[in-house]
């Protein structure tokens, strides 16, 4: 079973063309079910190992370790790569047998533009930190963009005359994402005062720093990013536990609200299906506000 693993994330690797955050996961989530399959005396599982109690068995023991969010990326994982078996005329337990748990809906957490002002203001424009800061919060505002998506920008990538540029998303998938008139001054300034020749167009300030490192050693973490809005949230005491992606929400809330059409806003946030973005009209539908405000008791 587990040759049979590496021949599958070498196939989500070249046919698949997954990042390698994806074929991490799969690897680390395939690997929890190896682990567990393998017996007392050490033998090593195999397909036929793979069954409908074996797997019942191993997501009750998922589900005494972790959220059923968290659960379902294993199944996921596991119907892939049954799937992918099953493709390759390798018998066998049958994909479709497995069914992802349920998980409950979260509300949707995003800021209203006051709130949004209020963060944006936050980081000391008097510091390269805070200039770096602010233009960060206004990029993920702007733009929409997932927290992975801007760590790993660089500096020759934005062009601030057309205030777009190009990047690749989530599944591989290219899109064009384009900055506000606000936000491109912010990136403008902060770009006219990095002194250094690093190619990142975000990067660290804490640290040893050395002219002769690495992009890598050098580029500002997604981590870093979401410890720093966790911090200015904290400062601005914003009643909303906002991270990085709450801007993206945010983002498209705003665009949606000032009349944008659902497939438009898809194609700005990069995704592959329209139901994702649906989550949004909930608490973008006029016409429900216009129902409750004329049909309200409270409201007469």
């Amino acid at each position: 079973m587990t040759s049979l693993i590496r021949k599958f994330l070498e196939y989500l690797e070249v046919e698949r063309n997954c990042s390698r955050l994806t074929i991490r996961n799969y690897d680390h989530y395939l690997s929890e079910l190896v682990k567990f399959l393998t017996s007392a005396d050490g033998r090593a599982p195999t397909v036929d190992d793979v069954t409908v109690d074996t797997v019942r068995s191993f997501r009750l023991f998922l589900s005494r370790k972790m959220k059923v969010v968290t659960q379902g990326y294993y199944v996921i994982a596991l119907r892939s790569f049954l799937k992918w078996l099953v493709r390759n005329d390798i018998q066998a337990l049958q994909p479709e047998k497995l069914d992802v748990p349920k998980s409950k809906d979260h509300l949707l957490k995003f800021l209203n533009n006051e709130q949004v002002e209020k963060l944006m203001n936050q980081p000391l424009m008097s510091s390269k930190t805070g200039l770096r800061d602010r233009m960060i919060l206004e990029l993920l505002f702007s733009t929409g963009l997932r927290v992975s998506e801007l760590v790993g920008l660089n500096r020759d990538q934005i062009d601030l005359k057309t205030r777009e540029f190009g990047v690749v998303g989530k599944g591989g998938r290219s899109r064009v994402v384009f900055i506000s008139r606000r936000s491109a001054e912010f990136v403008d300034k902060y770009m006219k005062s990095r002194m250094d020749k690093f190619k990142p167009l975000l990067i660290r300030y804490s640290g040893k720093i050395g002219i002769t490192m690495a992009d890598g050693q050098i580029r500002l973490t997604a981590r870093s990013i979401q410890r720093m809005i966790k911090k200015y949230v904290r400062q601005a005491r914003l009643p909303v536990a906002a991270t990085p992606h709450t801007l993206r929400h945010s983002m498209a809330t705003d665009l949606l609200r000032s009349g944008a059409d659902l497939r438009s806003v898809q194609e700005i946030l990069g995704h592959k299906n329209i139901a994702t973005t649906q989550i949004y009209t909930h608490v973008t539908d006029a016409r429900l506000r216009e129902v409750h405000e004329k049909y309200h008791s409270g409201n007469r």
